[in-house]
């Protein structure tokens, strides 16, 4: 790895430094994506990384390419002592909002983690219920903290997973290139074809 990478992730890591000098040990880092597209599920993503980790290219996962994301993913989850993903669809999205719908993955994240964390590092959500676990909102999270940064690519390379999926069943609407956010030929196609099952009702009752 090179000296100005080795810097780099040094400096996404200095949070967690300062927490493990400080005695915590397991320290999850909790991102989400897909809060603002118009179709799909929204995904959270968890991630309790070792103390030593430094894996070369974790960062935001919108500085990413889709590819690099993908290899990433594979080197987060085979090095993570755990993980947890959470999938909220597009009928609870309607039904309690996406902040809302987010925070109910957080909860079904920190559920789904096989060791209990110390501590919670989560992107920029307040008043969630972390079951008892002490947690910390950080403003741009994904962009300062490596926990962070690793869960948002594991949320990320799920969620655009599931898209392209949701692509092969309908490919008329583009969902393999904007991932179900609203672009102008997203835009189009809705007005074109009409809404599918995994169009979020709330988030697009203003295009037809």
């Amino acid at each position: 790895m090179k000296e100005k990478e080795i810097e780099r992730l040094n400096k996404l890591k200095e949070m967690e430094q300062q927490l493990y000098s400080k005695g915590f040990k397991n320290i999850c880092g909790i991102d989400e994506a897909g809060r603002g597209p118009l179709a799909g599920p929204v995904v959270v993503a968890g991630v309790i990384m070792p103390e030593n980790s430094m894996i070369e290219g974790v960062n935001d996962s919108k500085k990413v390419s889709e590819k690099k994301r993908e290899n990433l993913y594979e080197l987060i989850i085979k090095e993570a002592l755990s993980y947890s993903v959470a999938i909220i669809g597009q009928d609870v999205i309607d039904d309690i909002n996406i902040l809302n719908a987010t925070k109910q993955g957080v909860t079904e994240v920190v559920e789904g983690l096989k060791i209990k964390p110390d501590l919670i590092l989560v992107d920029a959500l307040e008043h969630i219920n972390t079951k008892g676990i002490p947690y910390e909102p950080i403003i741009k999270g994904d962009a300062k903290c490596y926990a962070i940064a690793a869960a948002s690519i594991v949320a990320k390379v799920t969620r655009d997973r599931i898209m392209r999926e949701w692509d092969e069943v309908y490919p008329q609407y583009g969902f393999i290139k904007h991932k179900g956010y609203g672009t102008k030929a997203h835009m189009e196609a809705i007005k074109q074809y009409g809404l599918t099952p995994i169009h979020r009702k709330t988030f697009t009752k203003n295009i037809i």
